[in-house]
């Protein structure tokens, strides 16, 4: 790889690119906020249920902070690579100017193939296979149905895989390319750019996977056309492209900082220690910073805009870190040999950071109300599996399964002429997981009988 050939404003179902007023990245990013599969991320848990009086993240408006945070890596990091080259290139009008559009369609994007229920969402998805599989359908037990590859995506349900799916795939009746992205941006959110049966934690690349089998074809042709590092033979691998680090940075950063104001909002923290906590991190990424810092913050009398304070502080120095990170590794980046987070490489340095990261661990993600909605995350998406399944796999379909599959809209109906037991359930996936929170209850509640719809 090269910083002259890891970019291409080629687009996916695309052949040529049409030059307008809008560069090919600022058109990625407005097909994405236009996008249905962006707005319904306003119902999407992040963290904590969706709120009531008291406003906190879900996943819409944490996907506009992180692409704002992205926005700042992306100029950062390219305004110090554009200095390096010919200011005459077409390098250097990509680093200057049009990097940091890359990275923020690349961060408002991360999200989006993220089912309801926050993470337990794509958990449920999976036990649900898992828990199932010595059921018998047609006589056949449910992975026989599969091939191994197959049974390892469906078991370890992926949202960044999902992503890919549905920026890239041609739903029934829609156009072709899905959202019609370019490569550069579609690589840019490739965490994982290997397949289910290649997962290995030992590796940053490996930890999880990230494109479906119904996606591999379309990945090889983007690691293909930017030069992505195959890394090995056998499974499906690809050395990760540099700008994945740059959007993994920003969603790192404002969920180890957001997460924290939003348990302060919610009255699970304390004031005292979210302030002393963002106050010790600015401290040790900028000591000079931090009497300003506290002078400042005993100005300000209202305690939530006090924490909203410290925490744009907090995130500004951990941006200029992680870009300072990147540019100390960018040949190792661009090696494909960097096993690390750029995060992980500031917290490795500064304790602080550390210990905020282990405050979330222990008092926000394993708070009641923060374990209630998983767990009913689990049962939700668990039953809603249970009843369109089975129909996708029989040869013959009674009557209670020809209405379960007259549920499913337009788009997600090519299991009528899906080759594969494997494509049908793909379309299962594409309804359950574009559900919202409230969407999926409701039908869960209306099937199972426990509310009776009324008449529309």
């Amino acid at each position: 790889m090269t910083w002259d050939s890891i970019f291409t404003t080629q687009r996916i179902g695309q052949k040529d690119t049409q030059p307008g007023k809008r560069s090919g990245y600022q058109h990625d990013f407005d097909r994405i906020v236009f996008s249905s599969s962006f707005r319904r991320l306003q119902n999407k848990t992040q963290v904590f249920p969706l709120p009531g009086s008291t406003f906190v993240h879900n996943r819409l408006t944490h996907s506009l902070e992180v692409a704002s945070v992205g926005r700042s890596l992306g100029s950062m990091v390219g305004d110090k690579l554009s200095d390096e080259m010919d200011h005459s290139s077409k390098s250097y009008e990509f680093y200057r100017y049009e990097l940091a559009n890359v990275i923020a369609a690349g961060c408002l994007a991360h999200d989006i193939g993220n089912p309801a229920f926050g993470h337990s969402g794509e958990k449920a998805i999976s036990a649900y296979f898992i828990d199932n599989a010595d059921t018998l359908i047609d006589g056949k037990p449910l992975p026989s149905f599969f091939t191994k590859e197959e049974w390892a995506d469906i078991t370890n349900f992926e949202g960044n895989a999902n992503a890919i799916r549905i920026l890239t795939h041609q739903y029934k009746g829609k156009l072709m390319g899905g959202l019609g992205l370019t490569y550069t941006t579609i690589a840019s959110i490739l965490k994982y750019p290997c397949e289910a049966t290649a997962i290995d934690k030992h590796f940053k690349h490996r930890k999880k996977f990230g494109f479906f089998q119904s996606e591999k074809a379309v990945i090889k042709e983007i690691a293909d056309k930017l030069g992505m590092h195959p890394d090995g033979t056998g499974p499906t691998i690809f050395k990760r492209h540099p700008f994945v680090y740059l959007v993994e940075a920003a969603d790192d950063i404002c969920y180890s900082i957001i997460d924290m104001e939003d348990a302060h909002r919610l009255g699970i923290l304390s004031h005292e220690l979210v302030r002393k906590s963002f106050i010790f991190v600015i401290a040790a990424l900028d000591k000079s910073e931090e009497e300003r810092t506290v002078r400042t913050c005993e100005k300000i009398e209202d305690l939530n805009e006090r924490i909203s304070y410290l925490r744009a502080k907090a995130i500004n120095l951990m941006t200029l870190k992680a870009a300072e990170v990147f540019l100390e590794n960018r040949q190792q980046i661009l090696d494909g040999n960097f096993n690390d987070t750029l995060l992980g490489v500031v917290e490795k340095k500064y304790a602080a950071l550390h210990e905020v990261m282990k405050i979330s661990a222990e008092k926000i993600y394993n708070h009641e109300s923060v374990l209630e909605i998983e767990i009913a995350g689990y049962n939700v998406m668990g039953e809603l599996l249970a009843l369109f399944i089975p129909p996708l796999l029989k040869k013959h379909t009674n009557h209670k399964d020809e209405k379960v599959l007259k549920l499913f809209p337009l788009q997600y109906r090519e299991f009528k002429d899906a080759e594969t037991p494997y494509l049908k359930v793909m379309n299962a996936f594409d309804l359950i997981s574009g559900m919202t929170d409230l969407y999926a209850t409701e039908m869960y509640r209306k099937l199972k009988g426990i509310e009776i719809p009324p008449y529309r």
